[in-house]
């Protein structure tokens, strides 16, 4: 990530108040040959004011020593070139400040202020230089020449440095600026990558819960009618070869089926995996394409049950064993591939727990034809005898009323289920047609 300002000077680490130790060397360089300059210029202000030699060099050191912290304190700067302009020394001093003090950021009224001071006090200074210089005959050149020369030293000296300084100050200005909005972006693009990551997870997380709802519906269902009519094939195998052969034919044809619908889930499995992969390259444009592909291309192609096959469906439990009373309401019309294909789940799932929890108990189905939803349920009333739902020995993992309600609250419908007066077990869901 890119560092801008503060952070910056830190990383860099000079001494003091320098953001660079180049920048320490060379303030320290400026300093001593404005020292030099105000130490040598300091020789002729002792003379013409009447004092030691020594104490106008030490002034004149002192005071070109200033330049040292031009970056700390640019206006201290300033105004100390400024008191010692009659003098006539410190020009390095008030050139160097001018140009600190106009890339500083410091407000433009204190900048031209100060700006202007200088060059006012240069102007008098040179306008009574050069008068004194024409008085003495060392030049000899009308009396223009003192207003012009002073006016044009003094902008000369004023002039270059502010602008110059203005000029650094708006650029270096300009670069924090855009530093700031490279390291924003970087930000954003941060952000945007972890949101981004967060909804392939949350993709990902939905896709293996969808693909668990979909074993589970599928295997449950066929393997508890096979195991059912397993123990019922053991139970006559002698005193009814006939029926015995008839249940082991009903036995493999669950089989199968089941095998078909794992073989077809697995075949989008597959294909959804293989886009994942072709996708690799652009990861963002990836996210959740196994989902997208696994979800829609049942949906597209038909392969999922259907409201049709309700009757095979219970046909197949009243073939266990199980008594099935099967009732329809209302004219019967086609839904959307995922709405009918949730209600077949709902009404497998459920005929799947009675199964499990209440074998031989009565079951009663019911499907409504509404005009904007479709509602179903599942009632079964309390098992003939205590015990007999263990005979199959059936496990249940406890899942399947958890993915009914996924099913039908994913498309905007309402499931209820829990036990009734008697002792039985509802299974209640109505789900929107549109």
């Amino acid at each position: 990530m890119t560092t801008t300002g503060e952070e910056d000077a830190r990383a860099r680490g000079g001494p003091w108040w320098w953001a660079r130790w180049r920048s320490a060397a060379l303030d320290v360089g400026l300093a001593v040959a404005s020292a030099l300059e105000c130490a040598f210029e300091g020789v002729r202000f002792a003379r013409d004011a009447g004092i030691p030699v020594a104490a106008g060099v030490v002034f004149g050191v002192l005071a070109g020593s200033a330049l040292l912290v031009r970056r700390q304190w640019p206006i201290a700067v300033v105004l100390v070139s400024i008191a010692i302009t009659p003098a006539q020394m410190g020009y390095l001093m008030g050139i160097v400040g001018l140009y600190t003090l106009a890339a500083s950021e410091l407000p433009r009224r204190i900048i031209g202020s100060l700006a202007g001071m200088s060059l006012v006090g240069m102007l008098i200074v040179m306008f009574v230089r050069v008068r004194q210089d024409m008085a003495r005959g060392t030049w000899d050149l009308g009396d223009w020449f003192v207003p012009f020369a002073a006016i044009t030293t003094a902008i000369g000296m004023t002039a270059p440095p502010l602008l110059l300084g203005l000029y650094v100050g708006a650029r270096r200005r300009l670069m924090e600026s855009l530093r700031e909005r490279a390291d924003s972006l970087e930000r954003e693009l941060q952000l945007l990558a972890e949101r981004a990551e967060e909804r392939a997870e949350w993709a990902r997380n939905e896709e293996r819960t969808r693909i668990a709802r979909e074993m589970h519906d599928v295997v449950a269902h066929r393997v508890s009618l096979m195991v059912v009519h397993a123990a019922a094939l053991q139970a006559v195998a002698r005193k009814d070869p006939e029926k015995a052969v008839k249940n082991a034919a009903l036995v493999g044809d669950m089989g199968r089926q089941a095998l078909t619908e794992l073989r077809e889930m697995l075949g989008v499995l597959r294909s959804g995996d293989g886009a994942r992969r072709a996708e690799r390259s652009v990861p963002l444009a990836a996210v959740g394409v196994a989902a997208a592909v696994a979800a829609s291309k049942a949906a597209d192609e038909g392969e999922g049950p259907c409201l049709e096959e309700l009757e095979e469906l219970v046909g197949q439990s009243a073939a266990a064993g199980m008594v099935v009373d099967l009732s329809v309401e209302g004219d019967v019309r086609s839904y959307a591939a995922e709405v009918e294909q949730t209600a077949y789940r709902v009404v497998q799932e459920a005929l799947t727990n009675v199964h499990k929890h209440a074998a031989g108990a009565k079951t009663y189905v019911r499907l409504a034809h509404r005009v904007s939803e479709i509602a179903m349920q599942v009632e079964n009333e309390p098992p003939p005898e205590v015990g007999s739902a263990s005979s199959a020995r059936l496990p249940s993992g406890g899942n399947g009323l958890v993915g009914m309600k996924e099913r039908v609250t994913a498309l905007g419908g309402v499931f209820v289920s829990g036990p009734t007066d008697v002792g039985g077990f509802r299974v209640s869901a109505v789900i929107p047609a549109a």
